[in-house]
This record gives C-alpha cells, sequence and structure tokens, in this order.
C-alpha cells in the first residue's frame, strides 16, 4: 500500500514511522523544511502542563509518550547517529492553586508518571538550589522528563530520508485533492503535478483549516503563536524543570535552558517581540533569579495547531474513503505524537487500536460543527 502523508512535523514523521514498520510505500510532502514548524519550536516537555487542566483524552494519549520515545531512540539512534536526549529532571511546580489536585492526580488517574511530592524549603533546595526563596513549598514530579525536540526531529528525518521505503519530497506544497466517489484520485502541487496515492494523511498543524472548502467540512485548527527564550549556562546547572503561572524553564543535558512560553492570536505571525521577551524573562527569573548571570543566545516564535479543547482528530476524514487526519494537538503535540501516529497507523491498517479511538474520531467534527451552527 502507498501512502501520501503531507505535512512532515512530528505528527506526519512518526505517522510515517509507524507504516513503515508495517511494511506501507509512504511518501511524504512538506509545503517548507521538514520539522520547521511547532515540532521544533516547542519545548519537549513530556507532559502536559497541568495535566489536570486538560481532558482525559489528551492524558490518555500522552501518557504513552516518554516510553514510546525511548523505543523508537534505540531503534533510530544506531542507523541516524543522533540522540533524541530524553533527560530525565523532574519538574518542581509553585502554583499553589494546583498543589492539592497535582498531589492526588496520578493515584486518582492510575498515571505513575505523575507521582508528586510535597517539598518545604529544606527539602527543595536539595532538589534545585536555585530556586528563589520567596518559594516556601512546591509539589514535585520526578518522573517526568523532557526530550529534545530539535535532536528528535533530525534523527526521525534522517532515518526515513534513507528507508528504502520513503519518499521525502520537501518544498512542495499539496494544494488540492482531486475527489470523486467519495474517494481521493489523487493530490495536486503547487506546480499542478499529480500525486498519485492509495491512502492519504493530513497532518497540517497549524494550516489544517486549509482545507475546510475543499472538504465541506469545518476543521477548528488555527495557529496560536508561542515564544521562546534560550540560556546557556554550565551543563547540568539548572537540576529540574521549574513551572509556575503556566510559565516554565526547562534545561538541557549541554546547559542551554529554555524559557517559555506566551500565547497569542496573531494569525501565521513567527516574529518574536520584545515585549513578550521581558514577560517570559521575568517570570523565568522570578523562578530563579541565577539565570541573569548567563548569556540570552536565541529567541524565537513557533505556531501551535490549537483545536477547541486541545483533543487531536485521529482518524478517517468523514465522506472521504481514502483520507486521514491526525491534526489539532495544539500545545501538546509533542507529548501525545508517538501515541496518536500508533492509533491512526492501527485505524488506517484495520488493525485492533490499544485504545479507544472514539474520542479522536474526525466524525465529531459534523457534530462539533451542528453545536456551533
Amino acid at each position: 500500500m502507498h501512502i501520501a502523508i503531507i505535512g512532515a512535523g512530528i505528527s506526519g514523521l512518526l505517522t510515517a514511522l509507524e507504516l513503515i514498520e508495517q511494511g506501507c510505500q509512504v511518501s511524504i510532502f512538506d509545503q517548507q523544511q521538514a520539522g520547521q514548524a511547532a515540532s521544533w519550536a516547542g519545548g519537549g516537555i513530556l507532559s502536559p502542563m497541568y495535566p489536570w487542566r486538560y481532558p482525559q483524552a489528551v492524558n490518555t494519549l500522552a501518557k504513552y509518550g516518554k516510553s514510546m520515545y525511548q523505543t523508537w531512540n534505540e531503534k533510530l539512534r544506531p542507523n541516524s547517529g543522533i540522540d533524541f536526549e530524553i533527560h530525565d529532571t523532574g519538574m518542581l511546580i509553585f502554583d499553589e492553586d494546583d498543589f492539592d489536585i497535582g498531589l492526588n492526580y496520578a493515584e486518582r488517574y492510575q498515571e505513575p508518571m505523575q507521582q508528586a511530592e510535597y517539598l518545604i524549603p529544606d527539602a527543595l533546595e536539595q532538589i534545585n538550589p536555585w530556586i528563589h526563596p520567596k518559594f516556601q513549598h512546591a509539589i514535585y514530579f520526578p518522573e517526568l522528563s523532557n526530550i529534545r525536540n530539535p535532536r528528535l526531529l533530525q534523527s526521525v528525518i534522517a532515518y526515513l530520508k534513507q528507508h528504502p521505503l520513503v519518499n521525502f519530497v520537501e518544498q512542495t506544497h499539496i494544494i488540492k485533492f482531486q475527489i470523486q466517489q467519495h474517494q481521493v484520485q489523487y493530490a495536486i502541487d503547487q506546480h499542478g503535478n499529480k500525486i498519485q496515492a492509495d491512502q492519504f494523511v493530513l497532518a497540517t498543524g497549524a494550516w489544517s483549516q486549509d482545507w475546510t472548502e475543499q472538504l465541506n467540512l469545518e476543521i477548528p485548527v488555527q495557529p496560536v503563536q508561542g515564544q521562546m527564550v534560550l540560556y546557556k549556562a554550565p551543563a547540568h546547572w539548572l537540576p529540574t524543570m521549574c513551572m509556575n503561572k503556566v510559565m516554565y524553564l526547562i534545561p538541557r543535558q549541554d546547559g542551554h535552558i529554555i524559557c517559555g512560553s506566551s500565547m497569542a492570536y496573531c494569525g501565521f505571525n513567527t516574529l518574536p517581540d520584545a515585549k513578550t521577551r521581558h514577560n517570559i524573562v521575568e517570570a523565568c527569573l522570578e523562578m530563579v533569579p541565577e539565570l541573569s548571570q548567563f548569556p540570552i543566545v536565541k529567541q524565537w516564535a513557533g505556531l501551535r495547531p490549537s483545536s477547541p479543547t486541545g483533543i487531536p482528530y485521529i482518524g478517517a476524514v468523514p465522506e472521504v474513503n481514502n483520507l486521514w487526519m491526525n491534526v489539532g494537538h495544539f500545545r501538546n503535540g509533542l507529548c501525545m505524537g508517538p501515541a496518536s501516529a500508533q492509533l491512526l497507523r492501527q485505524l488506517m491498517l484495520k488493525q485492533p487500536t490499544f485504545i479507544d479511538p472514539t474520542p479522536y474520531s474526525p466524525e465529531r467534527l459534523n457534530s462539533e460543527q451542528l453545536i456551533v451552527s
């Protein structure tokens, strides 16, 4: 079976990995360079931020992220020569209003990775000596990790580009489907070339709404800008991830520390601005004042593919027999990515699914449309 995947962010790339493992032939198309949009720009926390604030369907996918990435890293690294750098740092959360629910979350939802401890000053200083003394307590999630998403993308792309079952096509914008009798006959790129395949997958991230008119289906996925600031400290200087009021610090093994993030509804604008940078830096220095002694080496913005509840659309597109989607992951595309791709592969190949696919079905686009209208 030949499958054309439109979009080479983490959703499209992991879907391709899943399908070639089953012997499918895959063509991957991206309108720019692969892995350069939200997948690259994110922080790489392998858990939803404050998982209790999300629908359970989000957490159901996200809880498999770390273990699945560990498996893929072992498989791909000998070939790509690139380590994903899954960094087991744990996470400190200082939002007092979230303490009770955070401490009880793991037991309530049977998620051992979300096990939390309540820390008072002595224990807090032991775990992370750089926290501002004004934070007298915190909850600590020792099992939480982060992944170095640019390295993850480099490894997956390198592996796919050398794979005999993969055809990789970048700088190619798929603009239209030719659909007859509920079947995609072929896709058309910006040059008028026809792309033939047995099945087609939309993994188009923040650009997914572009297909609304073509498919006569309201796809409520839109770009939400998020900005980041990158510091460079000595290797292993900051021992844990830290979070307060949705602002976070994420340490990498080599001493880079990602500080974020923001949310702005400004279309497809990816230009960082000074005011947002100031807000991010101020919030992060409030948690870790000593960070100010190190240089800021980079600032950037990415576009999250937001959806109304953060629950992605994974499965068959209504009324089109050979078209599928894996879109709308909002802030959690990296941690939901591996399980989303596995679920889509199982649906496409008519295999038993490892979780109930119903909450993610694109069929709900029809009912959401009815509610909106």
